[in-house]
């Protein structure tokens, strides 16, 4: 019999965190550390835009790179924030639509992707998608950014370094002084610097720092998923120097016969939550932060998040597998590190939940001790 399914899919499994989110489907209120999703709703006033829009009837496909306010206003910041000259800009469906697009247009095959491990579950898999080679540089065990690991990482087959930060699942924020290191080498080699800064509002500590600050040659991606908490919403952006336009028009080039667009009326909606405060929000989710490491730092081997809504732990006896399996019959939802990662002695716990949530989840893990 012929064979249907096609060899790329071999190169990739279906994802260890919605492995886990449909188990909580079967459990009984469990404790739900697993998904990376706000558990507050969506800011009343956006919804309101985005029901404005539709009721206005802004429902059909908008231009392939998205609605040209939108997109002047993203490039309008963009230059204020990094003094770039007529930026361009592509909306895309999420930063993940965004990561697809990009190493659509960037990876052929056997060229190589640098990251660091522990690494964001998606870039491993669509790199193997599209044929590339991801060149994992390790920062274990504190999780700052391995500069000169980097530097040596890069060949002539480099075709780019991916930077997250904050970062998914450590919740580490990179010091500005790394960063700048960082930008340097990668100047110095000529080497794109894709930045996936979906958590750029939840940093606790003090501002993130940004590659694009510190570097030209930068594909920089932000949404609106996290902040917002528009996840069923599909918005993002990406956004370059002039210099790198080319890159967003193949970009764009190849939205127009995949997603065709991003979702017109919630357009809009982002477009209003550019102006929205959340820092009311993010400072409640320093709350959680603080109250899970508390809660777990004694017990427990664990660097502190600075950004994002992820700590990720060491697994007592080794094997972040077995205990994530205790967990679990504890009704306790927590991910096994070798998802994000190359080892497998962590586990990544999301405090996107209620206080009491995490009282109760930070209990039964000490219990298991």
């Amino acid at each position: 019999m012929k064979k249907l399914v096609a060899e790329r899919t071999s190169l990739i499994d279906a994802s260890g965190i919605r492995k886990v989110f449909a188990l909580a489907a079967e459990l009984k209120d469990p404790v739900n550390f697993s998904i990376g999703q706000p558990d507050f709703d969506v800011p009343e006033p956006l919804k309101q835009e985005a029901i404005k829009a539709i009721e206005a009837g802004l429902n059909r496909y908008s231009q392939t790179a998205g609605e040209k306010d939108f997109q002047d206003e993203i490039a309008a910041r963009m230059s204020a924030e990094f003094g770039w000259d007529h930026p361009a800009v592509l909306v895309t469906s999420g930063v993940s639509g965004g990561l697809l697009l990009a190493f659509m247009a960037l990876i052929d095959p056997g060229d190589e992707v640098i990251m660091t491990d522990p690494y964001f579950v998606m870039y491993k898999h669509v790199v193997h998608l599209v044929g590339g080679k991801c060149v994992f540089v390790d920062a274990y065990p504190d999780f700052g950014l391995p500069v000169e690991g980097i530097a040596n990482a890069i060949t002539d087959k480099t075709k780019m370094i991916i930077v997250n930060s904050p970062c998914n699942p450590t919740g580490l924020v990179y010091p500005e002084e790394q960063i700048k290191a960082l930008a340097q080498i990668a100047r110095d080699k000529d080497v794109l610097v894709l930045t996936d800064e979906i958590y750029e509002q939840f940093c606790y500590d003090g501002p993130c720092a940004s590659i694009a600050n510190h570097h030209e040659k930068v594909l920089l991606m932000r949404g609106f998923s996290k902040s917002y908490a528009m996840t069923g919403w599909r918005l993002a952006y990406v956004a370059a120097p002039a210099s790198l336009r080319p890159v967003i028009e193949e970009m764009t080039k190849i939205q127009q016969y995949t997603f065709v667009c991003a979702p017109t009326p919630f357009q809009r909606a982002a477009l209003a939550a550019l102006d929205y405060d959340v820092s009311d929000l993010v400072a409640n989710y320093a709350v959680k932060r603080d109250l899970l490491y508390e809660g777990l730092k004694h017990d427990f081997e664990l660097t502190k998040p600075g950004g994002a809504f992820y700590a990720f732990v060491k697994a007592p006896g080794g094997s972040a597998t077995e205990f994530v399996t205790d967990a679990i019959k504890n009704n306790v939802l927590i991910i096994p590190g070798n998802v994000f990662s190359e080892k497998d002695t962590h586990f990544r716990i999301s405090f996107a939940t209620t206080d009491e949530k995490i009282r109760q989840g930070v209990e039964i893990l000490r219990r298991l001790l």
